[in-house]
């Protein structure tokens, strides 16, 4: 397929690009910067310097441009967020953002659009020890600071299976590791026995980032319209033993444990750490999909990475 690619030289995209030129696909990649587009290019990627949050320098950029497909992977996360304010420029790329691209798949004749979704559109809470199916409530009204990001993930998903003509289709990815930016910070802080371990701990999904590309292009030729999938691995993990296993494969100390409540300065990373307990079933992404994670813990993917 011709694919348009917004996004593309992100944590995800960046991985996203070689697996779905090496499954045949033709890529048109999508950056906000020159120099990232002259890394595409040298690459041999057509790429376009464009923000999708301007919706007429978008369209304008891809005007004569023809696709199958366009894929949005575009956030503005760089690291783990602190505070409930890091991630609104994400939220504003989940609904103007998505908007704009849907728009752009309009413009260029593409007939499928896959969204980058997130496990914690479920909510940030205490979920129990059952693992919740794509079936479970998707975005529920948040509490306080907490509703712009719900509001975001719903505006989303919703954009994307109601867009007429369009076959919609919401990734829930888990949360992102592997040879990348955010997960090198981490190991560096555990070296220095700067990242500790909460107890309390909150109970998280990981995925790694080649496991996530290879579900998006397995997505893009074989999911169904207005369908989600749970992209996460098979083994979700308390956050606590999440450190413990980046320290590891960092060859670092053992971390240190701090109480939950030292956490509470940084609201967003209380609640990820501490406050939120969730586990995700990925039985319909295996099923429907035809995907299979190649590190089905973060054990495995952090021990891969740190023999790389």
């Amino acid at each position: 397929m011709r694919v348009v690619l917004a996004g593309a030289t992100g944590t995800l995209g960046g991985v996203l690009v070689p697996q779905l030129r090496a499954a045949g696909h033709t890529v048109l990649g999508l950056t906000r910067s020159p120099e990232r587009a002259r890394e595409l290019a040298e690459a041999g990627v057509q790429a376009r310097v464009v923000d999708v949050m301007d919706e007429q320098r978008l369209l304008a950029a891809l005007d004569g441009h023809r696709a199958d497909a366009v894929i949005h992977q575009a956030t503005a996360i760089t690291g783990t967020p602190l505070r409930h304010r890091d991630l609104h420029p994400t939220d504003d790329l989940r609904e103007l953002g998505t908007a704009n691209l849907l728009r752009a798949a309009e413009l260029v004749g593409a007939r499928r659009f896959i969204t980058q979704s997130f496990f914690l559109g479920y909510g940030y809470y205490d979920h129990g020890e059952a693992k919740l199916t794509e079936d479970h409530p998707f975005a529920p009204p948040g509490r306080g600071a907490f509703e712009r990001h719900m509001r975001s993930m719903r505006a989303n998903e919703r954009q994307t299976f109601a867009a007429e003509g369009i076959e919609g289709i919401a990734l829930r990815y888990g949360f992102f590791y592997g040879p990348e930016v955010s997960t090198r910070k981490l190991m560096a802080m555990a070296s220095r026995r700067m990242l500790p371990m909460p107890k309390p701990s909150g109970v998280t999904c990981p995925i790694h980032i080649a496991d996530a590309a290879a579900a998006t292009v397995a997505a893009l030729e074989r999911g169904r319209a207005g369908q989600a999938y749970n992209i996460v691995d098979d083994t979700p993990i308390a956050f606590a033993d999440f450190i413990a296993a980046v320290a590891e494969a960092a060859e670092a100390p053992a971390p240190r444990t701090v109480p939950g409540w030292l956490l509470r300065p940084t609201p967003y990373m209380h609640a990820l750490m501490v406050g939120t307990r969730i586990r995700l079933a990925n039985d319909k992404a295996k099923r429907e999909l035809d995907w299979r994670p190649e590190h089905p813990s973060c054990h495995d993917g952090l021990r891969h990475m740190a023999s790389a």
